[in-house]
């Protein structure tokens, strides 16, 4: 029987989108934006940002190096700012409210860097939420079986009541492999209403 929903954050709950962050710091540049999708969010040290390893600050000064001198202020404001004024995915702060009031115990479960809690906590979602597992503060990222095991003793909840929501099918899968239910998000709370509750009913 299901009785902890896990959700990730971002792309489920809040929104992360490279291409949304550069729109508001005004790159239109198409080749700009490459080198900076490029050399900032898919980087190593972006990774590394998730494991605990880096900060935003101590990242910057290895990843600027390797981008353009015009493009050096754009880079630092986006890496200092990127996670400012986040926004909600429509309809899942209703959906969480409904699941905690059918007596549904809410977790998250993220991959994110230090500065994760700045933001979160904004969201008056985040209130619903029993208990977080950041990857920087586990220094493991999703889908490796270990977070999903720390995540299961950290809060002592068994697998099988365990029903784990991230956008990402790898990192559903890990977590089905370690004996936990699962849904891929598809981006639409109405859809995933309905994907929950037919799981619910007949598992």
């Amino acid at each position: 029987m299901i009785r902890n929903i896990v959700f990730d954050m971002g792309n489920v709950l809040v929104r992360f989108d490279p291409e949304h962050f550069m729109d508001k710091a005004g790159i239109t540049d198409a080749e700009d934006r490459r080198l900076i999708r490029q050399e900032l969010f898919h980087s190593v040290e972006w990774a590394q940002m998730d494991l605990g390893i880096l900060t935003e600050k101590t990242a910057e000064p290895l990843i600027l190096p390797r981008c353009p001198e015009s493009l050096r202020e754009k880079v630092s404001f986006l890496l200092s700012h990127w996670a400012d004024d986040r926004e909600m995915i429509p309809g899942m702060e209703a959906l969480a409210q409904e699941l905690k009031e059918q007596g549904y115990r809410l977790y998250l479960l993220s991959n994110a860097s230090k500065d994760q809690p700045r933001y979160w906590n904004t969201f008056p979602v985040s209130r619903l939420f029993e208990g977080t597992l950041i990857s920087c503060d586990a220094g493991i990222v999703k889908p490796d079986p270990r977070i999903y095991r720390l995540f299961t003793e950290r809060f002592s909840l068994q697998p099988a009541e365990c029903l784990f929501i991230d956008d990402q099918p790898p990192n559903v899968a890990a977590a089905i492999r370690a004996g936990w239910s699962g849904i891929v998000f598809q981006g639409s709370a109405e859809d995933l209403r309905e994907r929950i509750a037919h799981l619910l009913k007949n598992g």
